[in-house]
């Protein structure tokens, strides 16, 4: 019973090496990096690599879940508790940690298709988790559109993140990234706490005109190509 333990966690070990040396793989060189180069960061072979995660794929979708989890968990953190400072300060002062993650992030939009869609319904599904968490713990308000409110604010952070691009060349050096990493967050957490915080409109006049315009029956908070049986909240 004790060797079968010992053996168990020695697999879950060599499975998080695996996964870890993946994502820092996958965010320097990209989705494409050869499976050789993973195995080598990790100082294993590459038919290790395929007897933990039989695959590309599998190895891909373990990296995607402990990335999602990662962010998951941050957000939620910041979120959950009323004035709860510390959890954002702490994570800033831990951003060098987060370059790999980063990395992989910009890769999966990088590599466009089925694959990439998914991984951001999978950010925005969980942005509707935490945020409702935050809704019943009372630091943020509730919203007409719970699921729509959640994919506007993935597809924003990542649409700006995007832009950015620091991964444009073939190979994202992740010991430079931390330093572009602290700049952005500098230029953009002070107006975007502000516009959260202290609306950028003075009033709802436009929102309270634009709902009143509405023709009846419109689904509420419209998105993406399953809009019409959107479940948010209506008026």
């Amino acid at each position: 019973m004790h060797s079968t333990t010992r053996a168990g966690s020695t697999d879950l070990t060599a499975r998080a090496r695996i996964r870890d040396a993946a994502v820092r793989r996958f965010a320097m060189d990209g989705m494409s990096a050869p499976l050789r180069a993973v195995a080598a960061d990790a100082g294993v072979s590459a038919g290790l690599i395929l007897h933990h995660f039989g695959s590309r794929t599998g190895l891909r979708e373990a990296c995607d879940e402990h990335v999602l989890a990662q962010i998951r968990q941050d957000k939620a953190s910041v979120l959950g508790t009323p004035g709860n400072t510390g959890a954002l300060l702490a994570q800033l002062a831990r951003i060098e940690g987060y370059a790999p993650f980063v990395g992989y992030v910009l890769r999966c939009l990088q590599a466009g298709g089925a694959v990439s869609a998914q991984f951001i319904d999978h950010i925005v599904a969980d942005a509707v988790g935490y945020l409702h968490d935050a809704e019943e713990a009372g630091t943020v308000r509730p919203s007409r559109y719970p699921e729509a409110r959640a994919r506007v604010l993935a597809e924003q952070s990542l649409g700006a993140l995007l832009l950015q691009l620091p991964a444009q060349q073939d190979h994202l050096d992740l010991d430079e990234l931390p330093v572009w990493l602290a700049a952005y967050s500098e230029r953009i957490i002070p107006p975007l706490l502000e516009m959260y915080t202290e609306p950028l409109l003075t009033d709802s006049t436009l929102l309270d005109s634009y709902l009143a315009a509405r023709p009846a029956g419109a689904p509420a908070g419209a998105s993406g190509p399953a809009a019409a049986t959107d479940g948010s909240r209506a008026d």
